[in-house]
């Protein structure tokens, strides 16, 4: 699985292979200029203990302008790691973004049911950006320690085999204590990933309802729910923070102890006249060369264990399969009259557990106008959520104008369907943008019309800028009416021959529930409208009643059920 999922993780380089090659060629020079200095450095030493002064001055000279060439190369290489490299890790990120969102919108209500935002958004930010620093990186910081490690223990056995092996013989005892700490890391930060996510949700459904807050005066509570959270946060945090310092600081002193080895074998060497002063040198500073690549190869785990982690969590939301899609050869659902009807229809929420509903048969002619009621919890809201296929019937069939609507495309049948709820949902933006949502290719007079005909228009002039006024996060400039009045000038806008109004006047007070009555019995007109109600001065319109009890599903003349009413 983690060879599998590192190829899966390796297949985001394939749209950037020039700029991927490019870089590690990069990476592979700016490591080899590297190697050359130290080298350079003996070769000077030696120049001037052994060659005439002028000679030595001239051989010094083209040495250091050799160098300084090398030098500009080498930052040329580095500004393309730090530049290109970096965009090409923007993109990256840009197209996972872009992946995980779009199957976001593919994914059912089901699923969201059991998620949080907080955790949903933390795999599209903070797991992303771990994700595409890693992608960005990795391979080069691989490559330039590779090359770093490997090269000056080439030339530092070329140099004296002895000091080598002293400067080598902690590396196993290096290998094991990685080994060690690796997996308690991976652990650890795993582990932060869920709890940070916690931590984000936390913030969302707070905020989200400052106003609840603050109106029972609760914010104490709500300060200790969060604070519950932020402590599992720091917790997990420590937990990492704890594996990751005894990493660092454990390596950091085994490549410490390799200079000490260095320069007590190397000094008895020099003692004896089996070493030069210039090979001591140029040995100490390929430690130096050898002891970064380590050092950056500890940064390297720690960004592998972040960056994983975040790519298992992405990977794990890209997994799951959208339990609603099309069916191979979907067709368009066309010309719709908006005959609507139920054959011995099933439902139950995921395997093994209770049936909502069972042998559901209801035929809804078009143009009609039926209301739904029933106790609260009895399944009136998932019964019409079926219809637009917002969750999938276990079993039995829903046809609109006789056609099974897993037959056709979800865009169009979700096209023909309009919904207006009880909690009504505004976008961030102007009161002209939140209308046009309901089709983004309409003319501002068709929005303004719409807006007239669900008696909409005259509030929304009486605002500071008119439709171009902004309404703030979910409405918030907006009365409950206000709000609900928008959303039906959406629908009025889609203009779809079937309509759902889910409890849309249960929360106005009268005068609000009468102009929103007036528009959506303006808005139903010629078209197959399903009302679910509490309030009787909804049902009341309705041409016959859908009574949904424990027992089962009756239909009744609207008559008939006012007067079975006390």
């Amino acid at each position: 699985m983690f060879w599998k999922n590192l190829k899966r993780l390796g297949s985001y380089y394939k749209p950037y292979k020039k700029e991927f090659y490019t870089d590690m060629v990069c990476a592979i020079i700016s490591a080899l200029i590297a190697l050359v200095i130290p080298f350079a450095v003996r070769y000077v030493v030696n120049v001037i203990a052994e060659r005439p002064v002028q000679e030595a001055v001239v051989s010094v000279s083209i040495a250091g302008a050799i160098l300084t060439g090398l030098i500009v190369v080498q930052y040329f290489c580095n500004y393309y790691i730090a530049y290109v490299g970096h965009v090409m890790g923007a993109k990256i990120e840009y197209n996972m973004r872009s992946e995980i969102f779009e199957h976001y919108q593919k994914l059912s209500f089901s699923f969201y049911d059991n998620q949080n935002t907080g955790g949903l958004l933390s795999r599209i930010t903070a797991d992303l950006f771990d994700i595409t620093e890693l992608l960005h990186h990795g391979p080069e910081n691989i490559v330039i320690s590779f090359i770093r490690i490997v090269g000056a223990f080439i030339i530092m056995i070329i140099i004296s085999p002895p000091l080598t092996l002293a400067a080598f013989i902690l590396l196993p005892v290096m290998l094991i204590f990685a080994y060690f700490y690796n997996k308690r890391m991976k652990a650890a930060f795993k582990r932060n990933r869920e709890t940070i996510g916690d931590v984000n949700a936390q913030v969302e459904d707070s905020l989200s309802g400052i106003r609840v807050v603050k109106s029972f005066a609760n914010e104490d509570i709500e300060n200790n729910k969060f604070g519950k959270g932020n402590k599992e946060f720091l917790k997990a945090k420590r937990d990492s923070y704890r594996y990751m310092g005894g990493y660092n600081a454990g390596l950091k002193a085994i490549t410490a102890m390799m200079t000490v080895l260095v320069l007590v074998v190397g000094g008895i060497m020099i003692s004896h006249g089996s070493l030069d002063v210039a090979d001591m040198m140029a040995f100490l500073l390929y430690i130096n060369v050898l002891t970064e690549p380590i050092k950056t190869m500890i940064d390297f785990t720690e960004m592998f264990q972040n960056g994983y982690s975040g790519f298992e969590r992405f990977i794990e939301i890209l997994d799951i399969f959208p339990d609603i899609q099309d069916k191979p050869g979907a067709v368009e659902l066309k010309d719709v009259k908006g005959n609507v009807s139920f054959e011995n229809v099933e439902f139950q929420y995921g395997e093994n557990k209770e049936t909502v509903f069972e042998n559901v048969n209801l035929e809804v002619p078009a143009g009609a106008y039926y209301a739904i009621v029933g106790p609260s919890g009895i399944g009136k809201t998932t019964l019409v959520s079926l219809i637009p296929r917002f969750y999938d019937i276990s079993d039995g069939s829903i046809r609109i104008d006789g056609q099974d609507i897993r037959d056709v495309t979800q865009k169009s049948l979700r096209d023909n369907i309009g919904v207006v709820q009880q909690d009504v949902y505004l976008f961030i933006g102007t009161v002209y943008e939140n209308i046009l949502y309901g089709r983004p290719d309409a003319t501002r007079e068709e929005v303004i019309e719409a807006a007239k005909n669900a008696n909409a228009h005259d509030f929304i002039m009486a605002l500071p800028d008119g439709y171009d006024t902004d309404i703030g996060q979910r409405g918030v400039k907006l009365s409950g009416g206000q709000k609900q009045r928008l959303s039906i000038a959406r629908v009025f806008l889609k203009n779809p021959p079937i309509l759902i109004f889910d409890e849309a006047t249960s929360a106005l007070d009268n005068d609000s529930e009468r102009i929103v009555q007036e528009s959506m019995d303006r808005l139903a007109k010629n078209r197959t409208t399903f009302v679910i109600a509490h309030r009787l001065t909804t049902v009341r319109n309705a041409g016959k009643i859908i009574e949904m009890t424990k027992d089962g599903i009756r239909e009744r003349e609207t008559e008939e059920f006012f007067e079975n009413i006390p």
